[in-house]
């Protein structure tokens, strides 16, 4: 691993999605994680890695997560990782989206599952898949060489919601305490915002130190 993971964000769509683009140099292989919208860019984004896209990984199946989805796998024919505990948010995504007067296209079958204790490779990179649910009954985090792909369950000073349909915040609380056992280095690379550390947020993040619950926890 001379020349070392790219690691990408892109800002998409009208709630402003973090997708995560990670790009290997070495193997010449990259992986979009939770492309929420504008396929087109976020294809774009992996021409100029110099990486060929291998493959779609989600944290979870909310709307904005999975919304370009169908447009990068029509394009690129990549395989697509999900828990299968998200399902029924993934094949309703188009009406949740409808919902909140967005539109979004219906994203293809998942053709593999996630589960806790996977590994996910990528080139000589291996990442450790953490079933964190709470925000939703299968949300995962991606973990491995300093980086805690989060998704929507931790922010930079703040949480995901826990007042979506399927959310279970007791579920949430102990997903936060577990991703809070990291490292303080670990970078985390979460669902909206900016990026952080699991130790500034140990040490600022009320819901990490204990002086908020999520809401219903």
């Amino acid at each position: 691993m001379s020349r070392p993971l790219q690691v990408r964000q892109l800002t998409v769509g009208p709630l402003e999605e973090n997708c995560w683009l990670l790009a290997d140099p070495e193997s010449g292989e990259a992986v979009l994680v939770d492309p929420g919208d504008e396929p087109e860019r976020l294809l774009a984004a992996v021409k100029e890695s110099g990486c060929a896209l291998a493959g779609v990984w989600l944290t979870h199946a909310h709307f904005d997560h999975v919304g370009g989805v169908a447009g990068i796998v029509r394009a690129a024919q990549v395989p697509i990782w999900l828990h299968p505990a998200d399902q029924p948010l993934y094949e309703r995504a188009a009406d949740s989206a409808a919902r909140w007067g967005l539109s979004v296209e219906t994203p293809p079958p998942a053709t593999h599952t996630l589960a806790e204790g996977d590994v996910m490779t990528l080139g000589a990179y291996r990442f450790d898949v953490w079933h964190v649910p709470g925000h939703a009954p299968g949300h995962v985090a991606f973990v491995g060489h300093g980086l805690c792909v989060s998704g929507d369950v931790l922010f930079a000073g703040s949480i995901g919601r826990t007042d979506l349909p399927l959310c279970d915040p007791q579920a949430m609380h102990r997903s936060l305490q577990r991703l809070a056992t990291q490292d303080d280095s670990v970078r985390v690379l979460p669902g909206h915002g900016v990026t952080t550390t699991i130790g500034r947020e140990r040490a600022s993040n009320p819901f990490l130190h204990g002086a908020a619950r999520p809401i219903g926890a």
